[in-house]
């Protein structure tokens, strides 16, 4: 169907594109809206929203955050997470790009054998008894490097990046070995700097598993210190009701009565959005290079 406006252009009505519109506004709005729900239901009065909040607080208020935030775990767990995040990250990223580009070095004779087990490894792994028993042994019960070391090196991560290596002209390295650079000179000085698109979509995925991992806190931690904030979250959803209830009784002893009115739900929102809103501020900064680097290191495997 087409509708003329007289000018000479045509606007052509799809009825196909209507509906993909709709139905994918549909899937933002399910996608979104509890994300929104959970900000809407912190910031509110946690009396007032236990009657329910739909789309706007009710009783703006922040004593939920201020209450949250004078918990005893949360502050020294955000400073693991924060080091855990960053060092991980880093250290993920080092090492992932590194093996990508030495198996894309065809002086590299075990490059191809090299290649294939490590694809193996997607598909095929020991368990998680076996993984816990090789944690233990190494010493890294209770030990901050257990965040960084295991997760140094993802199969998947140096797939997309010797992907990415493998698009670039070779007539750059070909020009800084006739110049006389080395293995690490090409890779630190070309390689790593030109690939930045696909480096900035591993970095994202790795900040993201960093942030997000509780699981190995879960098994191997036992150390308050240590706890990451993603297991502190977990702890505090799973104990919300003996939480609040601790809050108000707190408060009641020492007179301060904003806390006084704390719910399980208000709790559980609160230590939620806190604990979320640190790595959605890393999408900003990645996205220029999120789309470009994930379609361009994934085209051929």
């Amino acid at each position: 169907m087409s509708l003329d406006y007289g000018n000479g252009k045509k606007s052509r009505f799809n009825l196909f594109d209507n509906i993909n519109v709709l139905l994918v506004s549909i899937v933002l709005f399910v996608s979104v809206f509890p994300f929104y729900y959970e900000i809407i239901y912190s910031l509110s009065d946690p009396q007032k929203a236990q009657a329910g909040v739909f789309l706007l607080p009710a009783g703006l208020t922040f004593k939920v955050y201020t209450t949250v935030l004078k918990l005893g775990n949360i502050p020294s767990a955000f400073l693991i997470s924060i080091l855990r995040t960053v060092l991980g990250t880093a250290l993920t990223v080092f090492c992932c790009s590194l093996l990508a580009y030495l198996i894309t070095q065809e002086e590299f004779k075990l490059r191809k054998v090299v290649y294939r087990f490590l694809v193996v490894t997607m598909y095929f792994n020991a368990g998680l008894i076996p993984w816990y028993l090789l944690i233990k042994a190494i010493g890294f019960k209770n030990n901050f490097l257990l965040y960084i070391i295991p997760s140094a090196l993802s199969v998947f991560y140096v797939i997309l990046i010797k992907t990415f290596i493998e698009q670039l002209p070779k007539a750059l390295e070909e020009y800084a070995k006739i110049d006389g650079a080395g293995f690490f000179t090409i890779f630190s000085r070309i390689i790593f700097p030109i690939s930045k698109p696909i480096i900035a979509t591993v970095s994202v995925f790795s900040a993201v598993y960093q942030w997000n991992n509780w699981f190995d806190t879960y098994l191997f931690v036992n150390n308050k210190s240590l706890f990451s904030a993603q297991y502190v979250l977990y702890t505090f959803l799973r104990e919300s009701e003996a939480l609040a209830q601790s809050i108000r009784d707190s408060s009641r002893i020492t007179g301060i009565g904003g806390a006084a009115t704390m719910t399980p739900m208000s709790i559980r929102m609160g230590i939620t959005i806190v604990i979320t809103l640190p790595i959605l501020f890393i999408y900003p900064f990645m996205q220029r290079y999120f789309v470009k680097g994930i379609t361009l290191g994934a085209v051929k495997g």
